[in-house]
């Protein structure tokens, strides 16, 4: 089970190679929100995405030898990134498993990195299964993307920044806004913030239609989406909480937030107009919460992640062509 002293851990293994992102602020953004929004833009990191913090912890934390045989792993493309360049960086064979349907910029960044990239249909395939199998054959670790200890310690060298960050600008007490998949970097961020910044509450942001963290935390149990694809937010679909996650979130998490795919391509156009990054769909959903999700947030402040960067032009151009 992941807790702070591995997060610490991850913390030094990622020094000098993770980037330390900061918070970032708009007065037109505070504007829309009713209150002080503050930005942990993730979409700067390395391949674009939180990824690389769990990608590096996991495969840094292997024995060498162990290493040495290679890893795989499973995603729909930021995961697949961070954990190929971690592997590109320790010069040790990799494999990703990604679904047929991942923006091309993904696959293609991936194959780009020197990983050897297997796509399955996510609709009618089990990537677990054939992750299985693939490193069964091979003698390959599996590196899942966010049901691994070591992946929500890296995850959760987030929460340490955040914290760090926020309580040197005075802010004691605010709902922090996590843009949630299978709950690694929202479980790693609300560890991190528990011991280091105990008034910032860690709360995840789903998609409309795939809001099975949400659900779970409102029930007490796992629980699953009925669909597993269909969503501009692809980079956090996943079908259902991990085991090792939910635990975290259901301790330490505030309710969930749920927003459509509309306000997180708003939300994607004002990050760039106000603050010039580039989000992609999934890693706008908390954001978009913080903008249009008022009454349901606690605090004069607000933090929102903004998890991933990797977008392909044309919904970018969809985006920007909403304030126009």
């Amino acid at each position: 089970m992941t807790d702070i002293t591995m997060i610490r851990a991850a913390a030094a293994r990622l020094q000098g190679h993770a980037r330390r992102t900061p918070l970032l602020s708009s007065p037109f953004l505070d504007e829309i929100a009713g209150r002080r929004v503050f930005i942990k833009p993730e979409c700067l990191q390395h391949t674009g995405s939180f990824k690389y913090r769990g990608g590096r912890s996991a495969v840094s934390a292997l024995d060498p030898d162990t290493r040495a045989r290679g890893v795989i792993a499973f995603s729909s493309g930021n995961h697949a990134q961070g954990v190929a360049l971690a592997a590109q960086q320790f010069g040790v064979p990799c494999v990703i498993i990604m679904p047929s349907d991942a923006p091309r910029l993904k696959i293609d960044n991936t194959s780009a990195l020197g990983a050897e990239v297997v796509l399955y249909d996510r609709a009618s395939e089990d990537r677990d299964a054939i992750g299985a199998a693939l490193s069964s054959e091979r003698g390959l670790t599996l590196i899942k993307p966010f049901d691994n200890a070591d992946v929500i310690a890296g995850q959760g060298t987030t929460g340490l920044e955040i914290a760090e960050d926020a309580t040197a600008l005075g802010i004691e007490t605010a709902d922090v806004l996590v843009c949630c998949g299978g709950g690694g970097l929202t479980s790693g961020i609300a560890l991190a913030l528990e011991a280091d910044a105990p008034g910032l509450r860690a709360r995840p942001v789903e998609p409309e239609g795939f809001d099975d963290v949400a659900r779970s935390l409102a029930s007490g149990r796992i629980e699953r989406n009925t669909r597993l694809s269909g969503s501009l937010c692809d980079a956090i679909i996943t079908p259902q909480p991990g085991n090792l996650t939910f635990p975290i979130m259901a301790r330490l998490c505030g309710p969930g937030l749920v927003v459509t795919e509309d306000e997180a391509m708003r939300a994607m156009a004002h990050a760039f107009q106000r603050l010039k990054l580039v989000a992609e769909p999934g890693g706008a959903v908390a954001l978009a919460a913080a903008l249009f999700h008022g009454p349901e947030i606690e605090g004069e402040a607000v933090i929102a992640t903004i998890s991933g960067g990797n977008v392909d032009a044309a919904t970018f151009r969809d985006a920007l062509g909403l304030l126009e």
